[in-house]
């Protein structure tokens, strides 16, 4: 089957990436924010600035918020080029390519809970995470432990990260997921068809593609006599289709002598019931009903009454005191 852990969630993520080795494809630093899996804003230490990636950024934020965005960007900047110096002489390797990429962001959940981190790697492996609840740093391993150390003693620093994710974080996300709703909000049906292929073991390959979906989080399941076979299935995974919409494989191998009635079962939040379609019986795609648009807008529960509240103090320009 392929599904995602993250069902009816809305996120907020912004990912910083730090290389000593820049390249046109690749710049010295990029900055990008993301909207649950729509990029929203993007720096890079080529250009100099902060560009939006949506309309509906672009049209609802203004000058403070973007000169906001460039100060950080540049903070950073000089932070990770300490940063990344030091990592190269902790772990003994100055020379060659080396990455930094930190990810922190918050999630608000269908239930109305929220959850938010911090975590940096270096060289594509995991170096610190922030633990909020105790305001502490785990160390990934030996050398990060004198980074560790650092910066569990920079209290003010940690109540900060503490802060942001538990009191900041959230009514970000809220407020730019208000901004995008017609694009973030949107539902779109999934789309079926099954395939089969002959293989020269005499066993019979089923595919079944699903496409044209939106959001991206999808289950999709093989079933024998309507009993799922997950454990016998394949997925390429959930990958996007370049127009807005997601696209996906599941297949599973049977022996064609065995009599058996097999169907791909697709379940999406865009759907009134779940979707079906046999092997062998309909080469049709099964299209479901379309949702009412009252349904649209009736999902999530915003609270913009404290929008007012945290907006004019969310400038406050602060930065980590040490580096790593």
């Amino acid at each position: 089957s392929t599904s995602s852990p993250w069902s009816s969630q809305h996120s907020w993520r912004i990912f910083h990436t730090v290389v000593s080795e820049p390249s046109p494809e690749l710049p010295w630093h990029r900055y990008v924010g993301y909207v649950n899996d729509q990029v929203v804003f993007e720096y890079n230490s080529e250009k100099q600035r902060v560009e939006p990636r949506t309309p509906w950024m672009a049209q609802n934020e203004d000058s403070e918020f973007w000169d906001h965005q460039i100060w950080w960007a540049r903070r950073w900047q000089a932070w990770f080029r300490g940063s990344l110096n030091t990592l190269r002489e902790l772990y003994n390797r100055t020379e060659g390519f080396h990455i930094i990429q930190m990810i922190l962001g918050c999630d608000l959940r269908e239930d109305n809970t929220t959850w938010g981190f911090y975590q940096d790697s270096y060289n594509e492996r995991d170096f610190l995470t922030f633990d909020k609840e105790t305001m502490t740093w785990v160390a990934a391993d030996i050398g990060a432990q004198i980074t560790k150390r650092r910066w569990d003693a920079e209290v003010f620093d940690n109540q900060r990260w503490k802060h942001y994710l538990e009191e900041e974080c959230i009514p970000w996300l809220r407020s730019f997921l208000e901004y995008g709703k017609e694009t973030l909000q949107r539902k779109v049906h999934p789309t079926a068809r099954v395939s089969d292929r002959s293989s020269h073991d005499g066993l019979t390959t089923l595919s079944c593609k699903v496409s044209g979906f939106y959001p991206r989080d999808i289950t999709v399941t093989w079933l024998k006599n309507g009993e799922s076979r997950q454990q016998d299935t394949y997925s390429e995974g959930i990958l996007p289709s370049g127009d807005g919409t997601y696209q996906t494989w599941v297949t599973m191998e049977i022996d064609p002598k065995i009599k058996a009635h097999y169907s791909c079962h697709v379940e999406h939040e865009s759907l009134l019931e779940p979707l079906s379609v046999s092997w062998g019986k309909s080469r049709k795609n099964l299209l479901p009903m379309e949702l009412p648009s009252s349904h649209l807008f009736c999902l999530i529960n915003w609270d913009l009454e404290k929008c007012s509240i945290w907006k004019c103090k969310r400038f406050k320009k602060w930065q980590p005191s040490v580096e790593i």
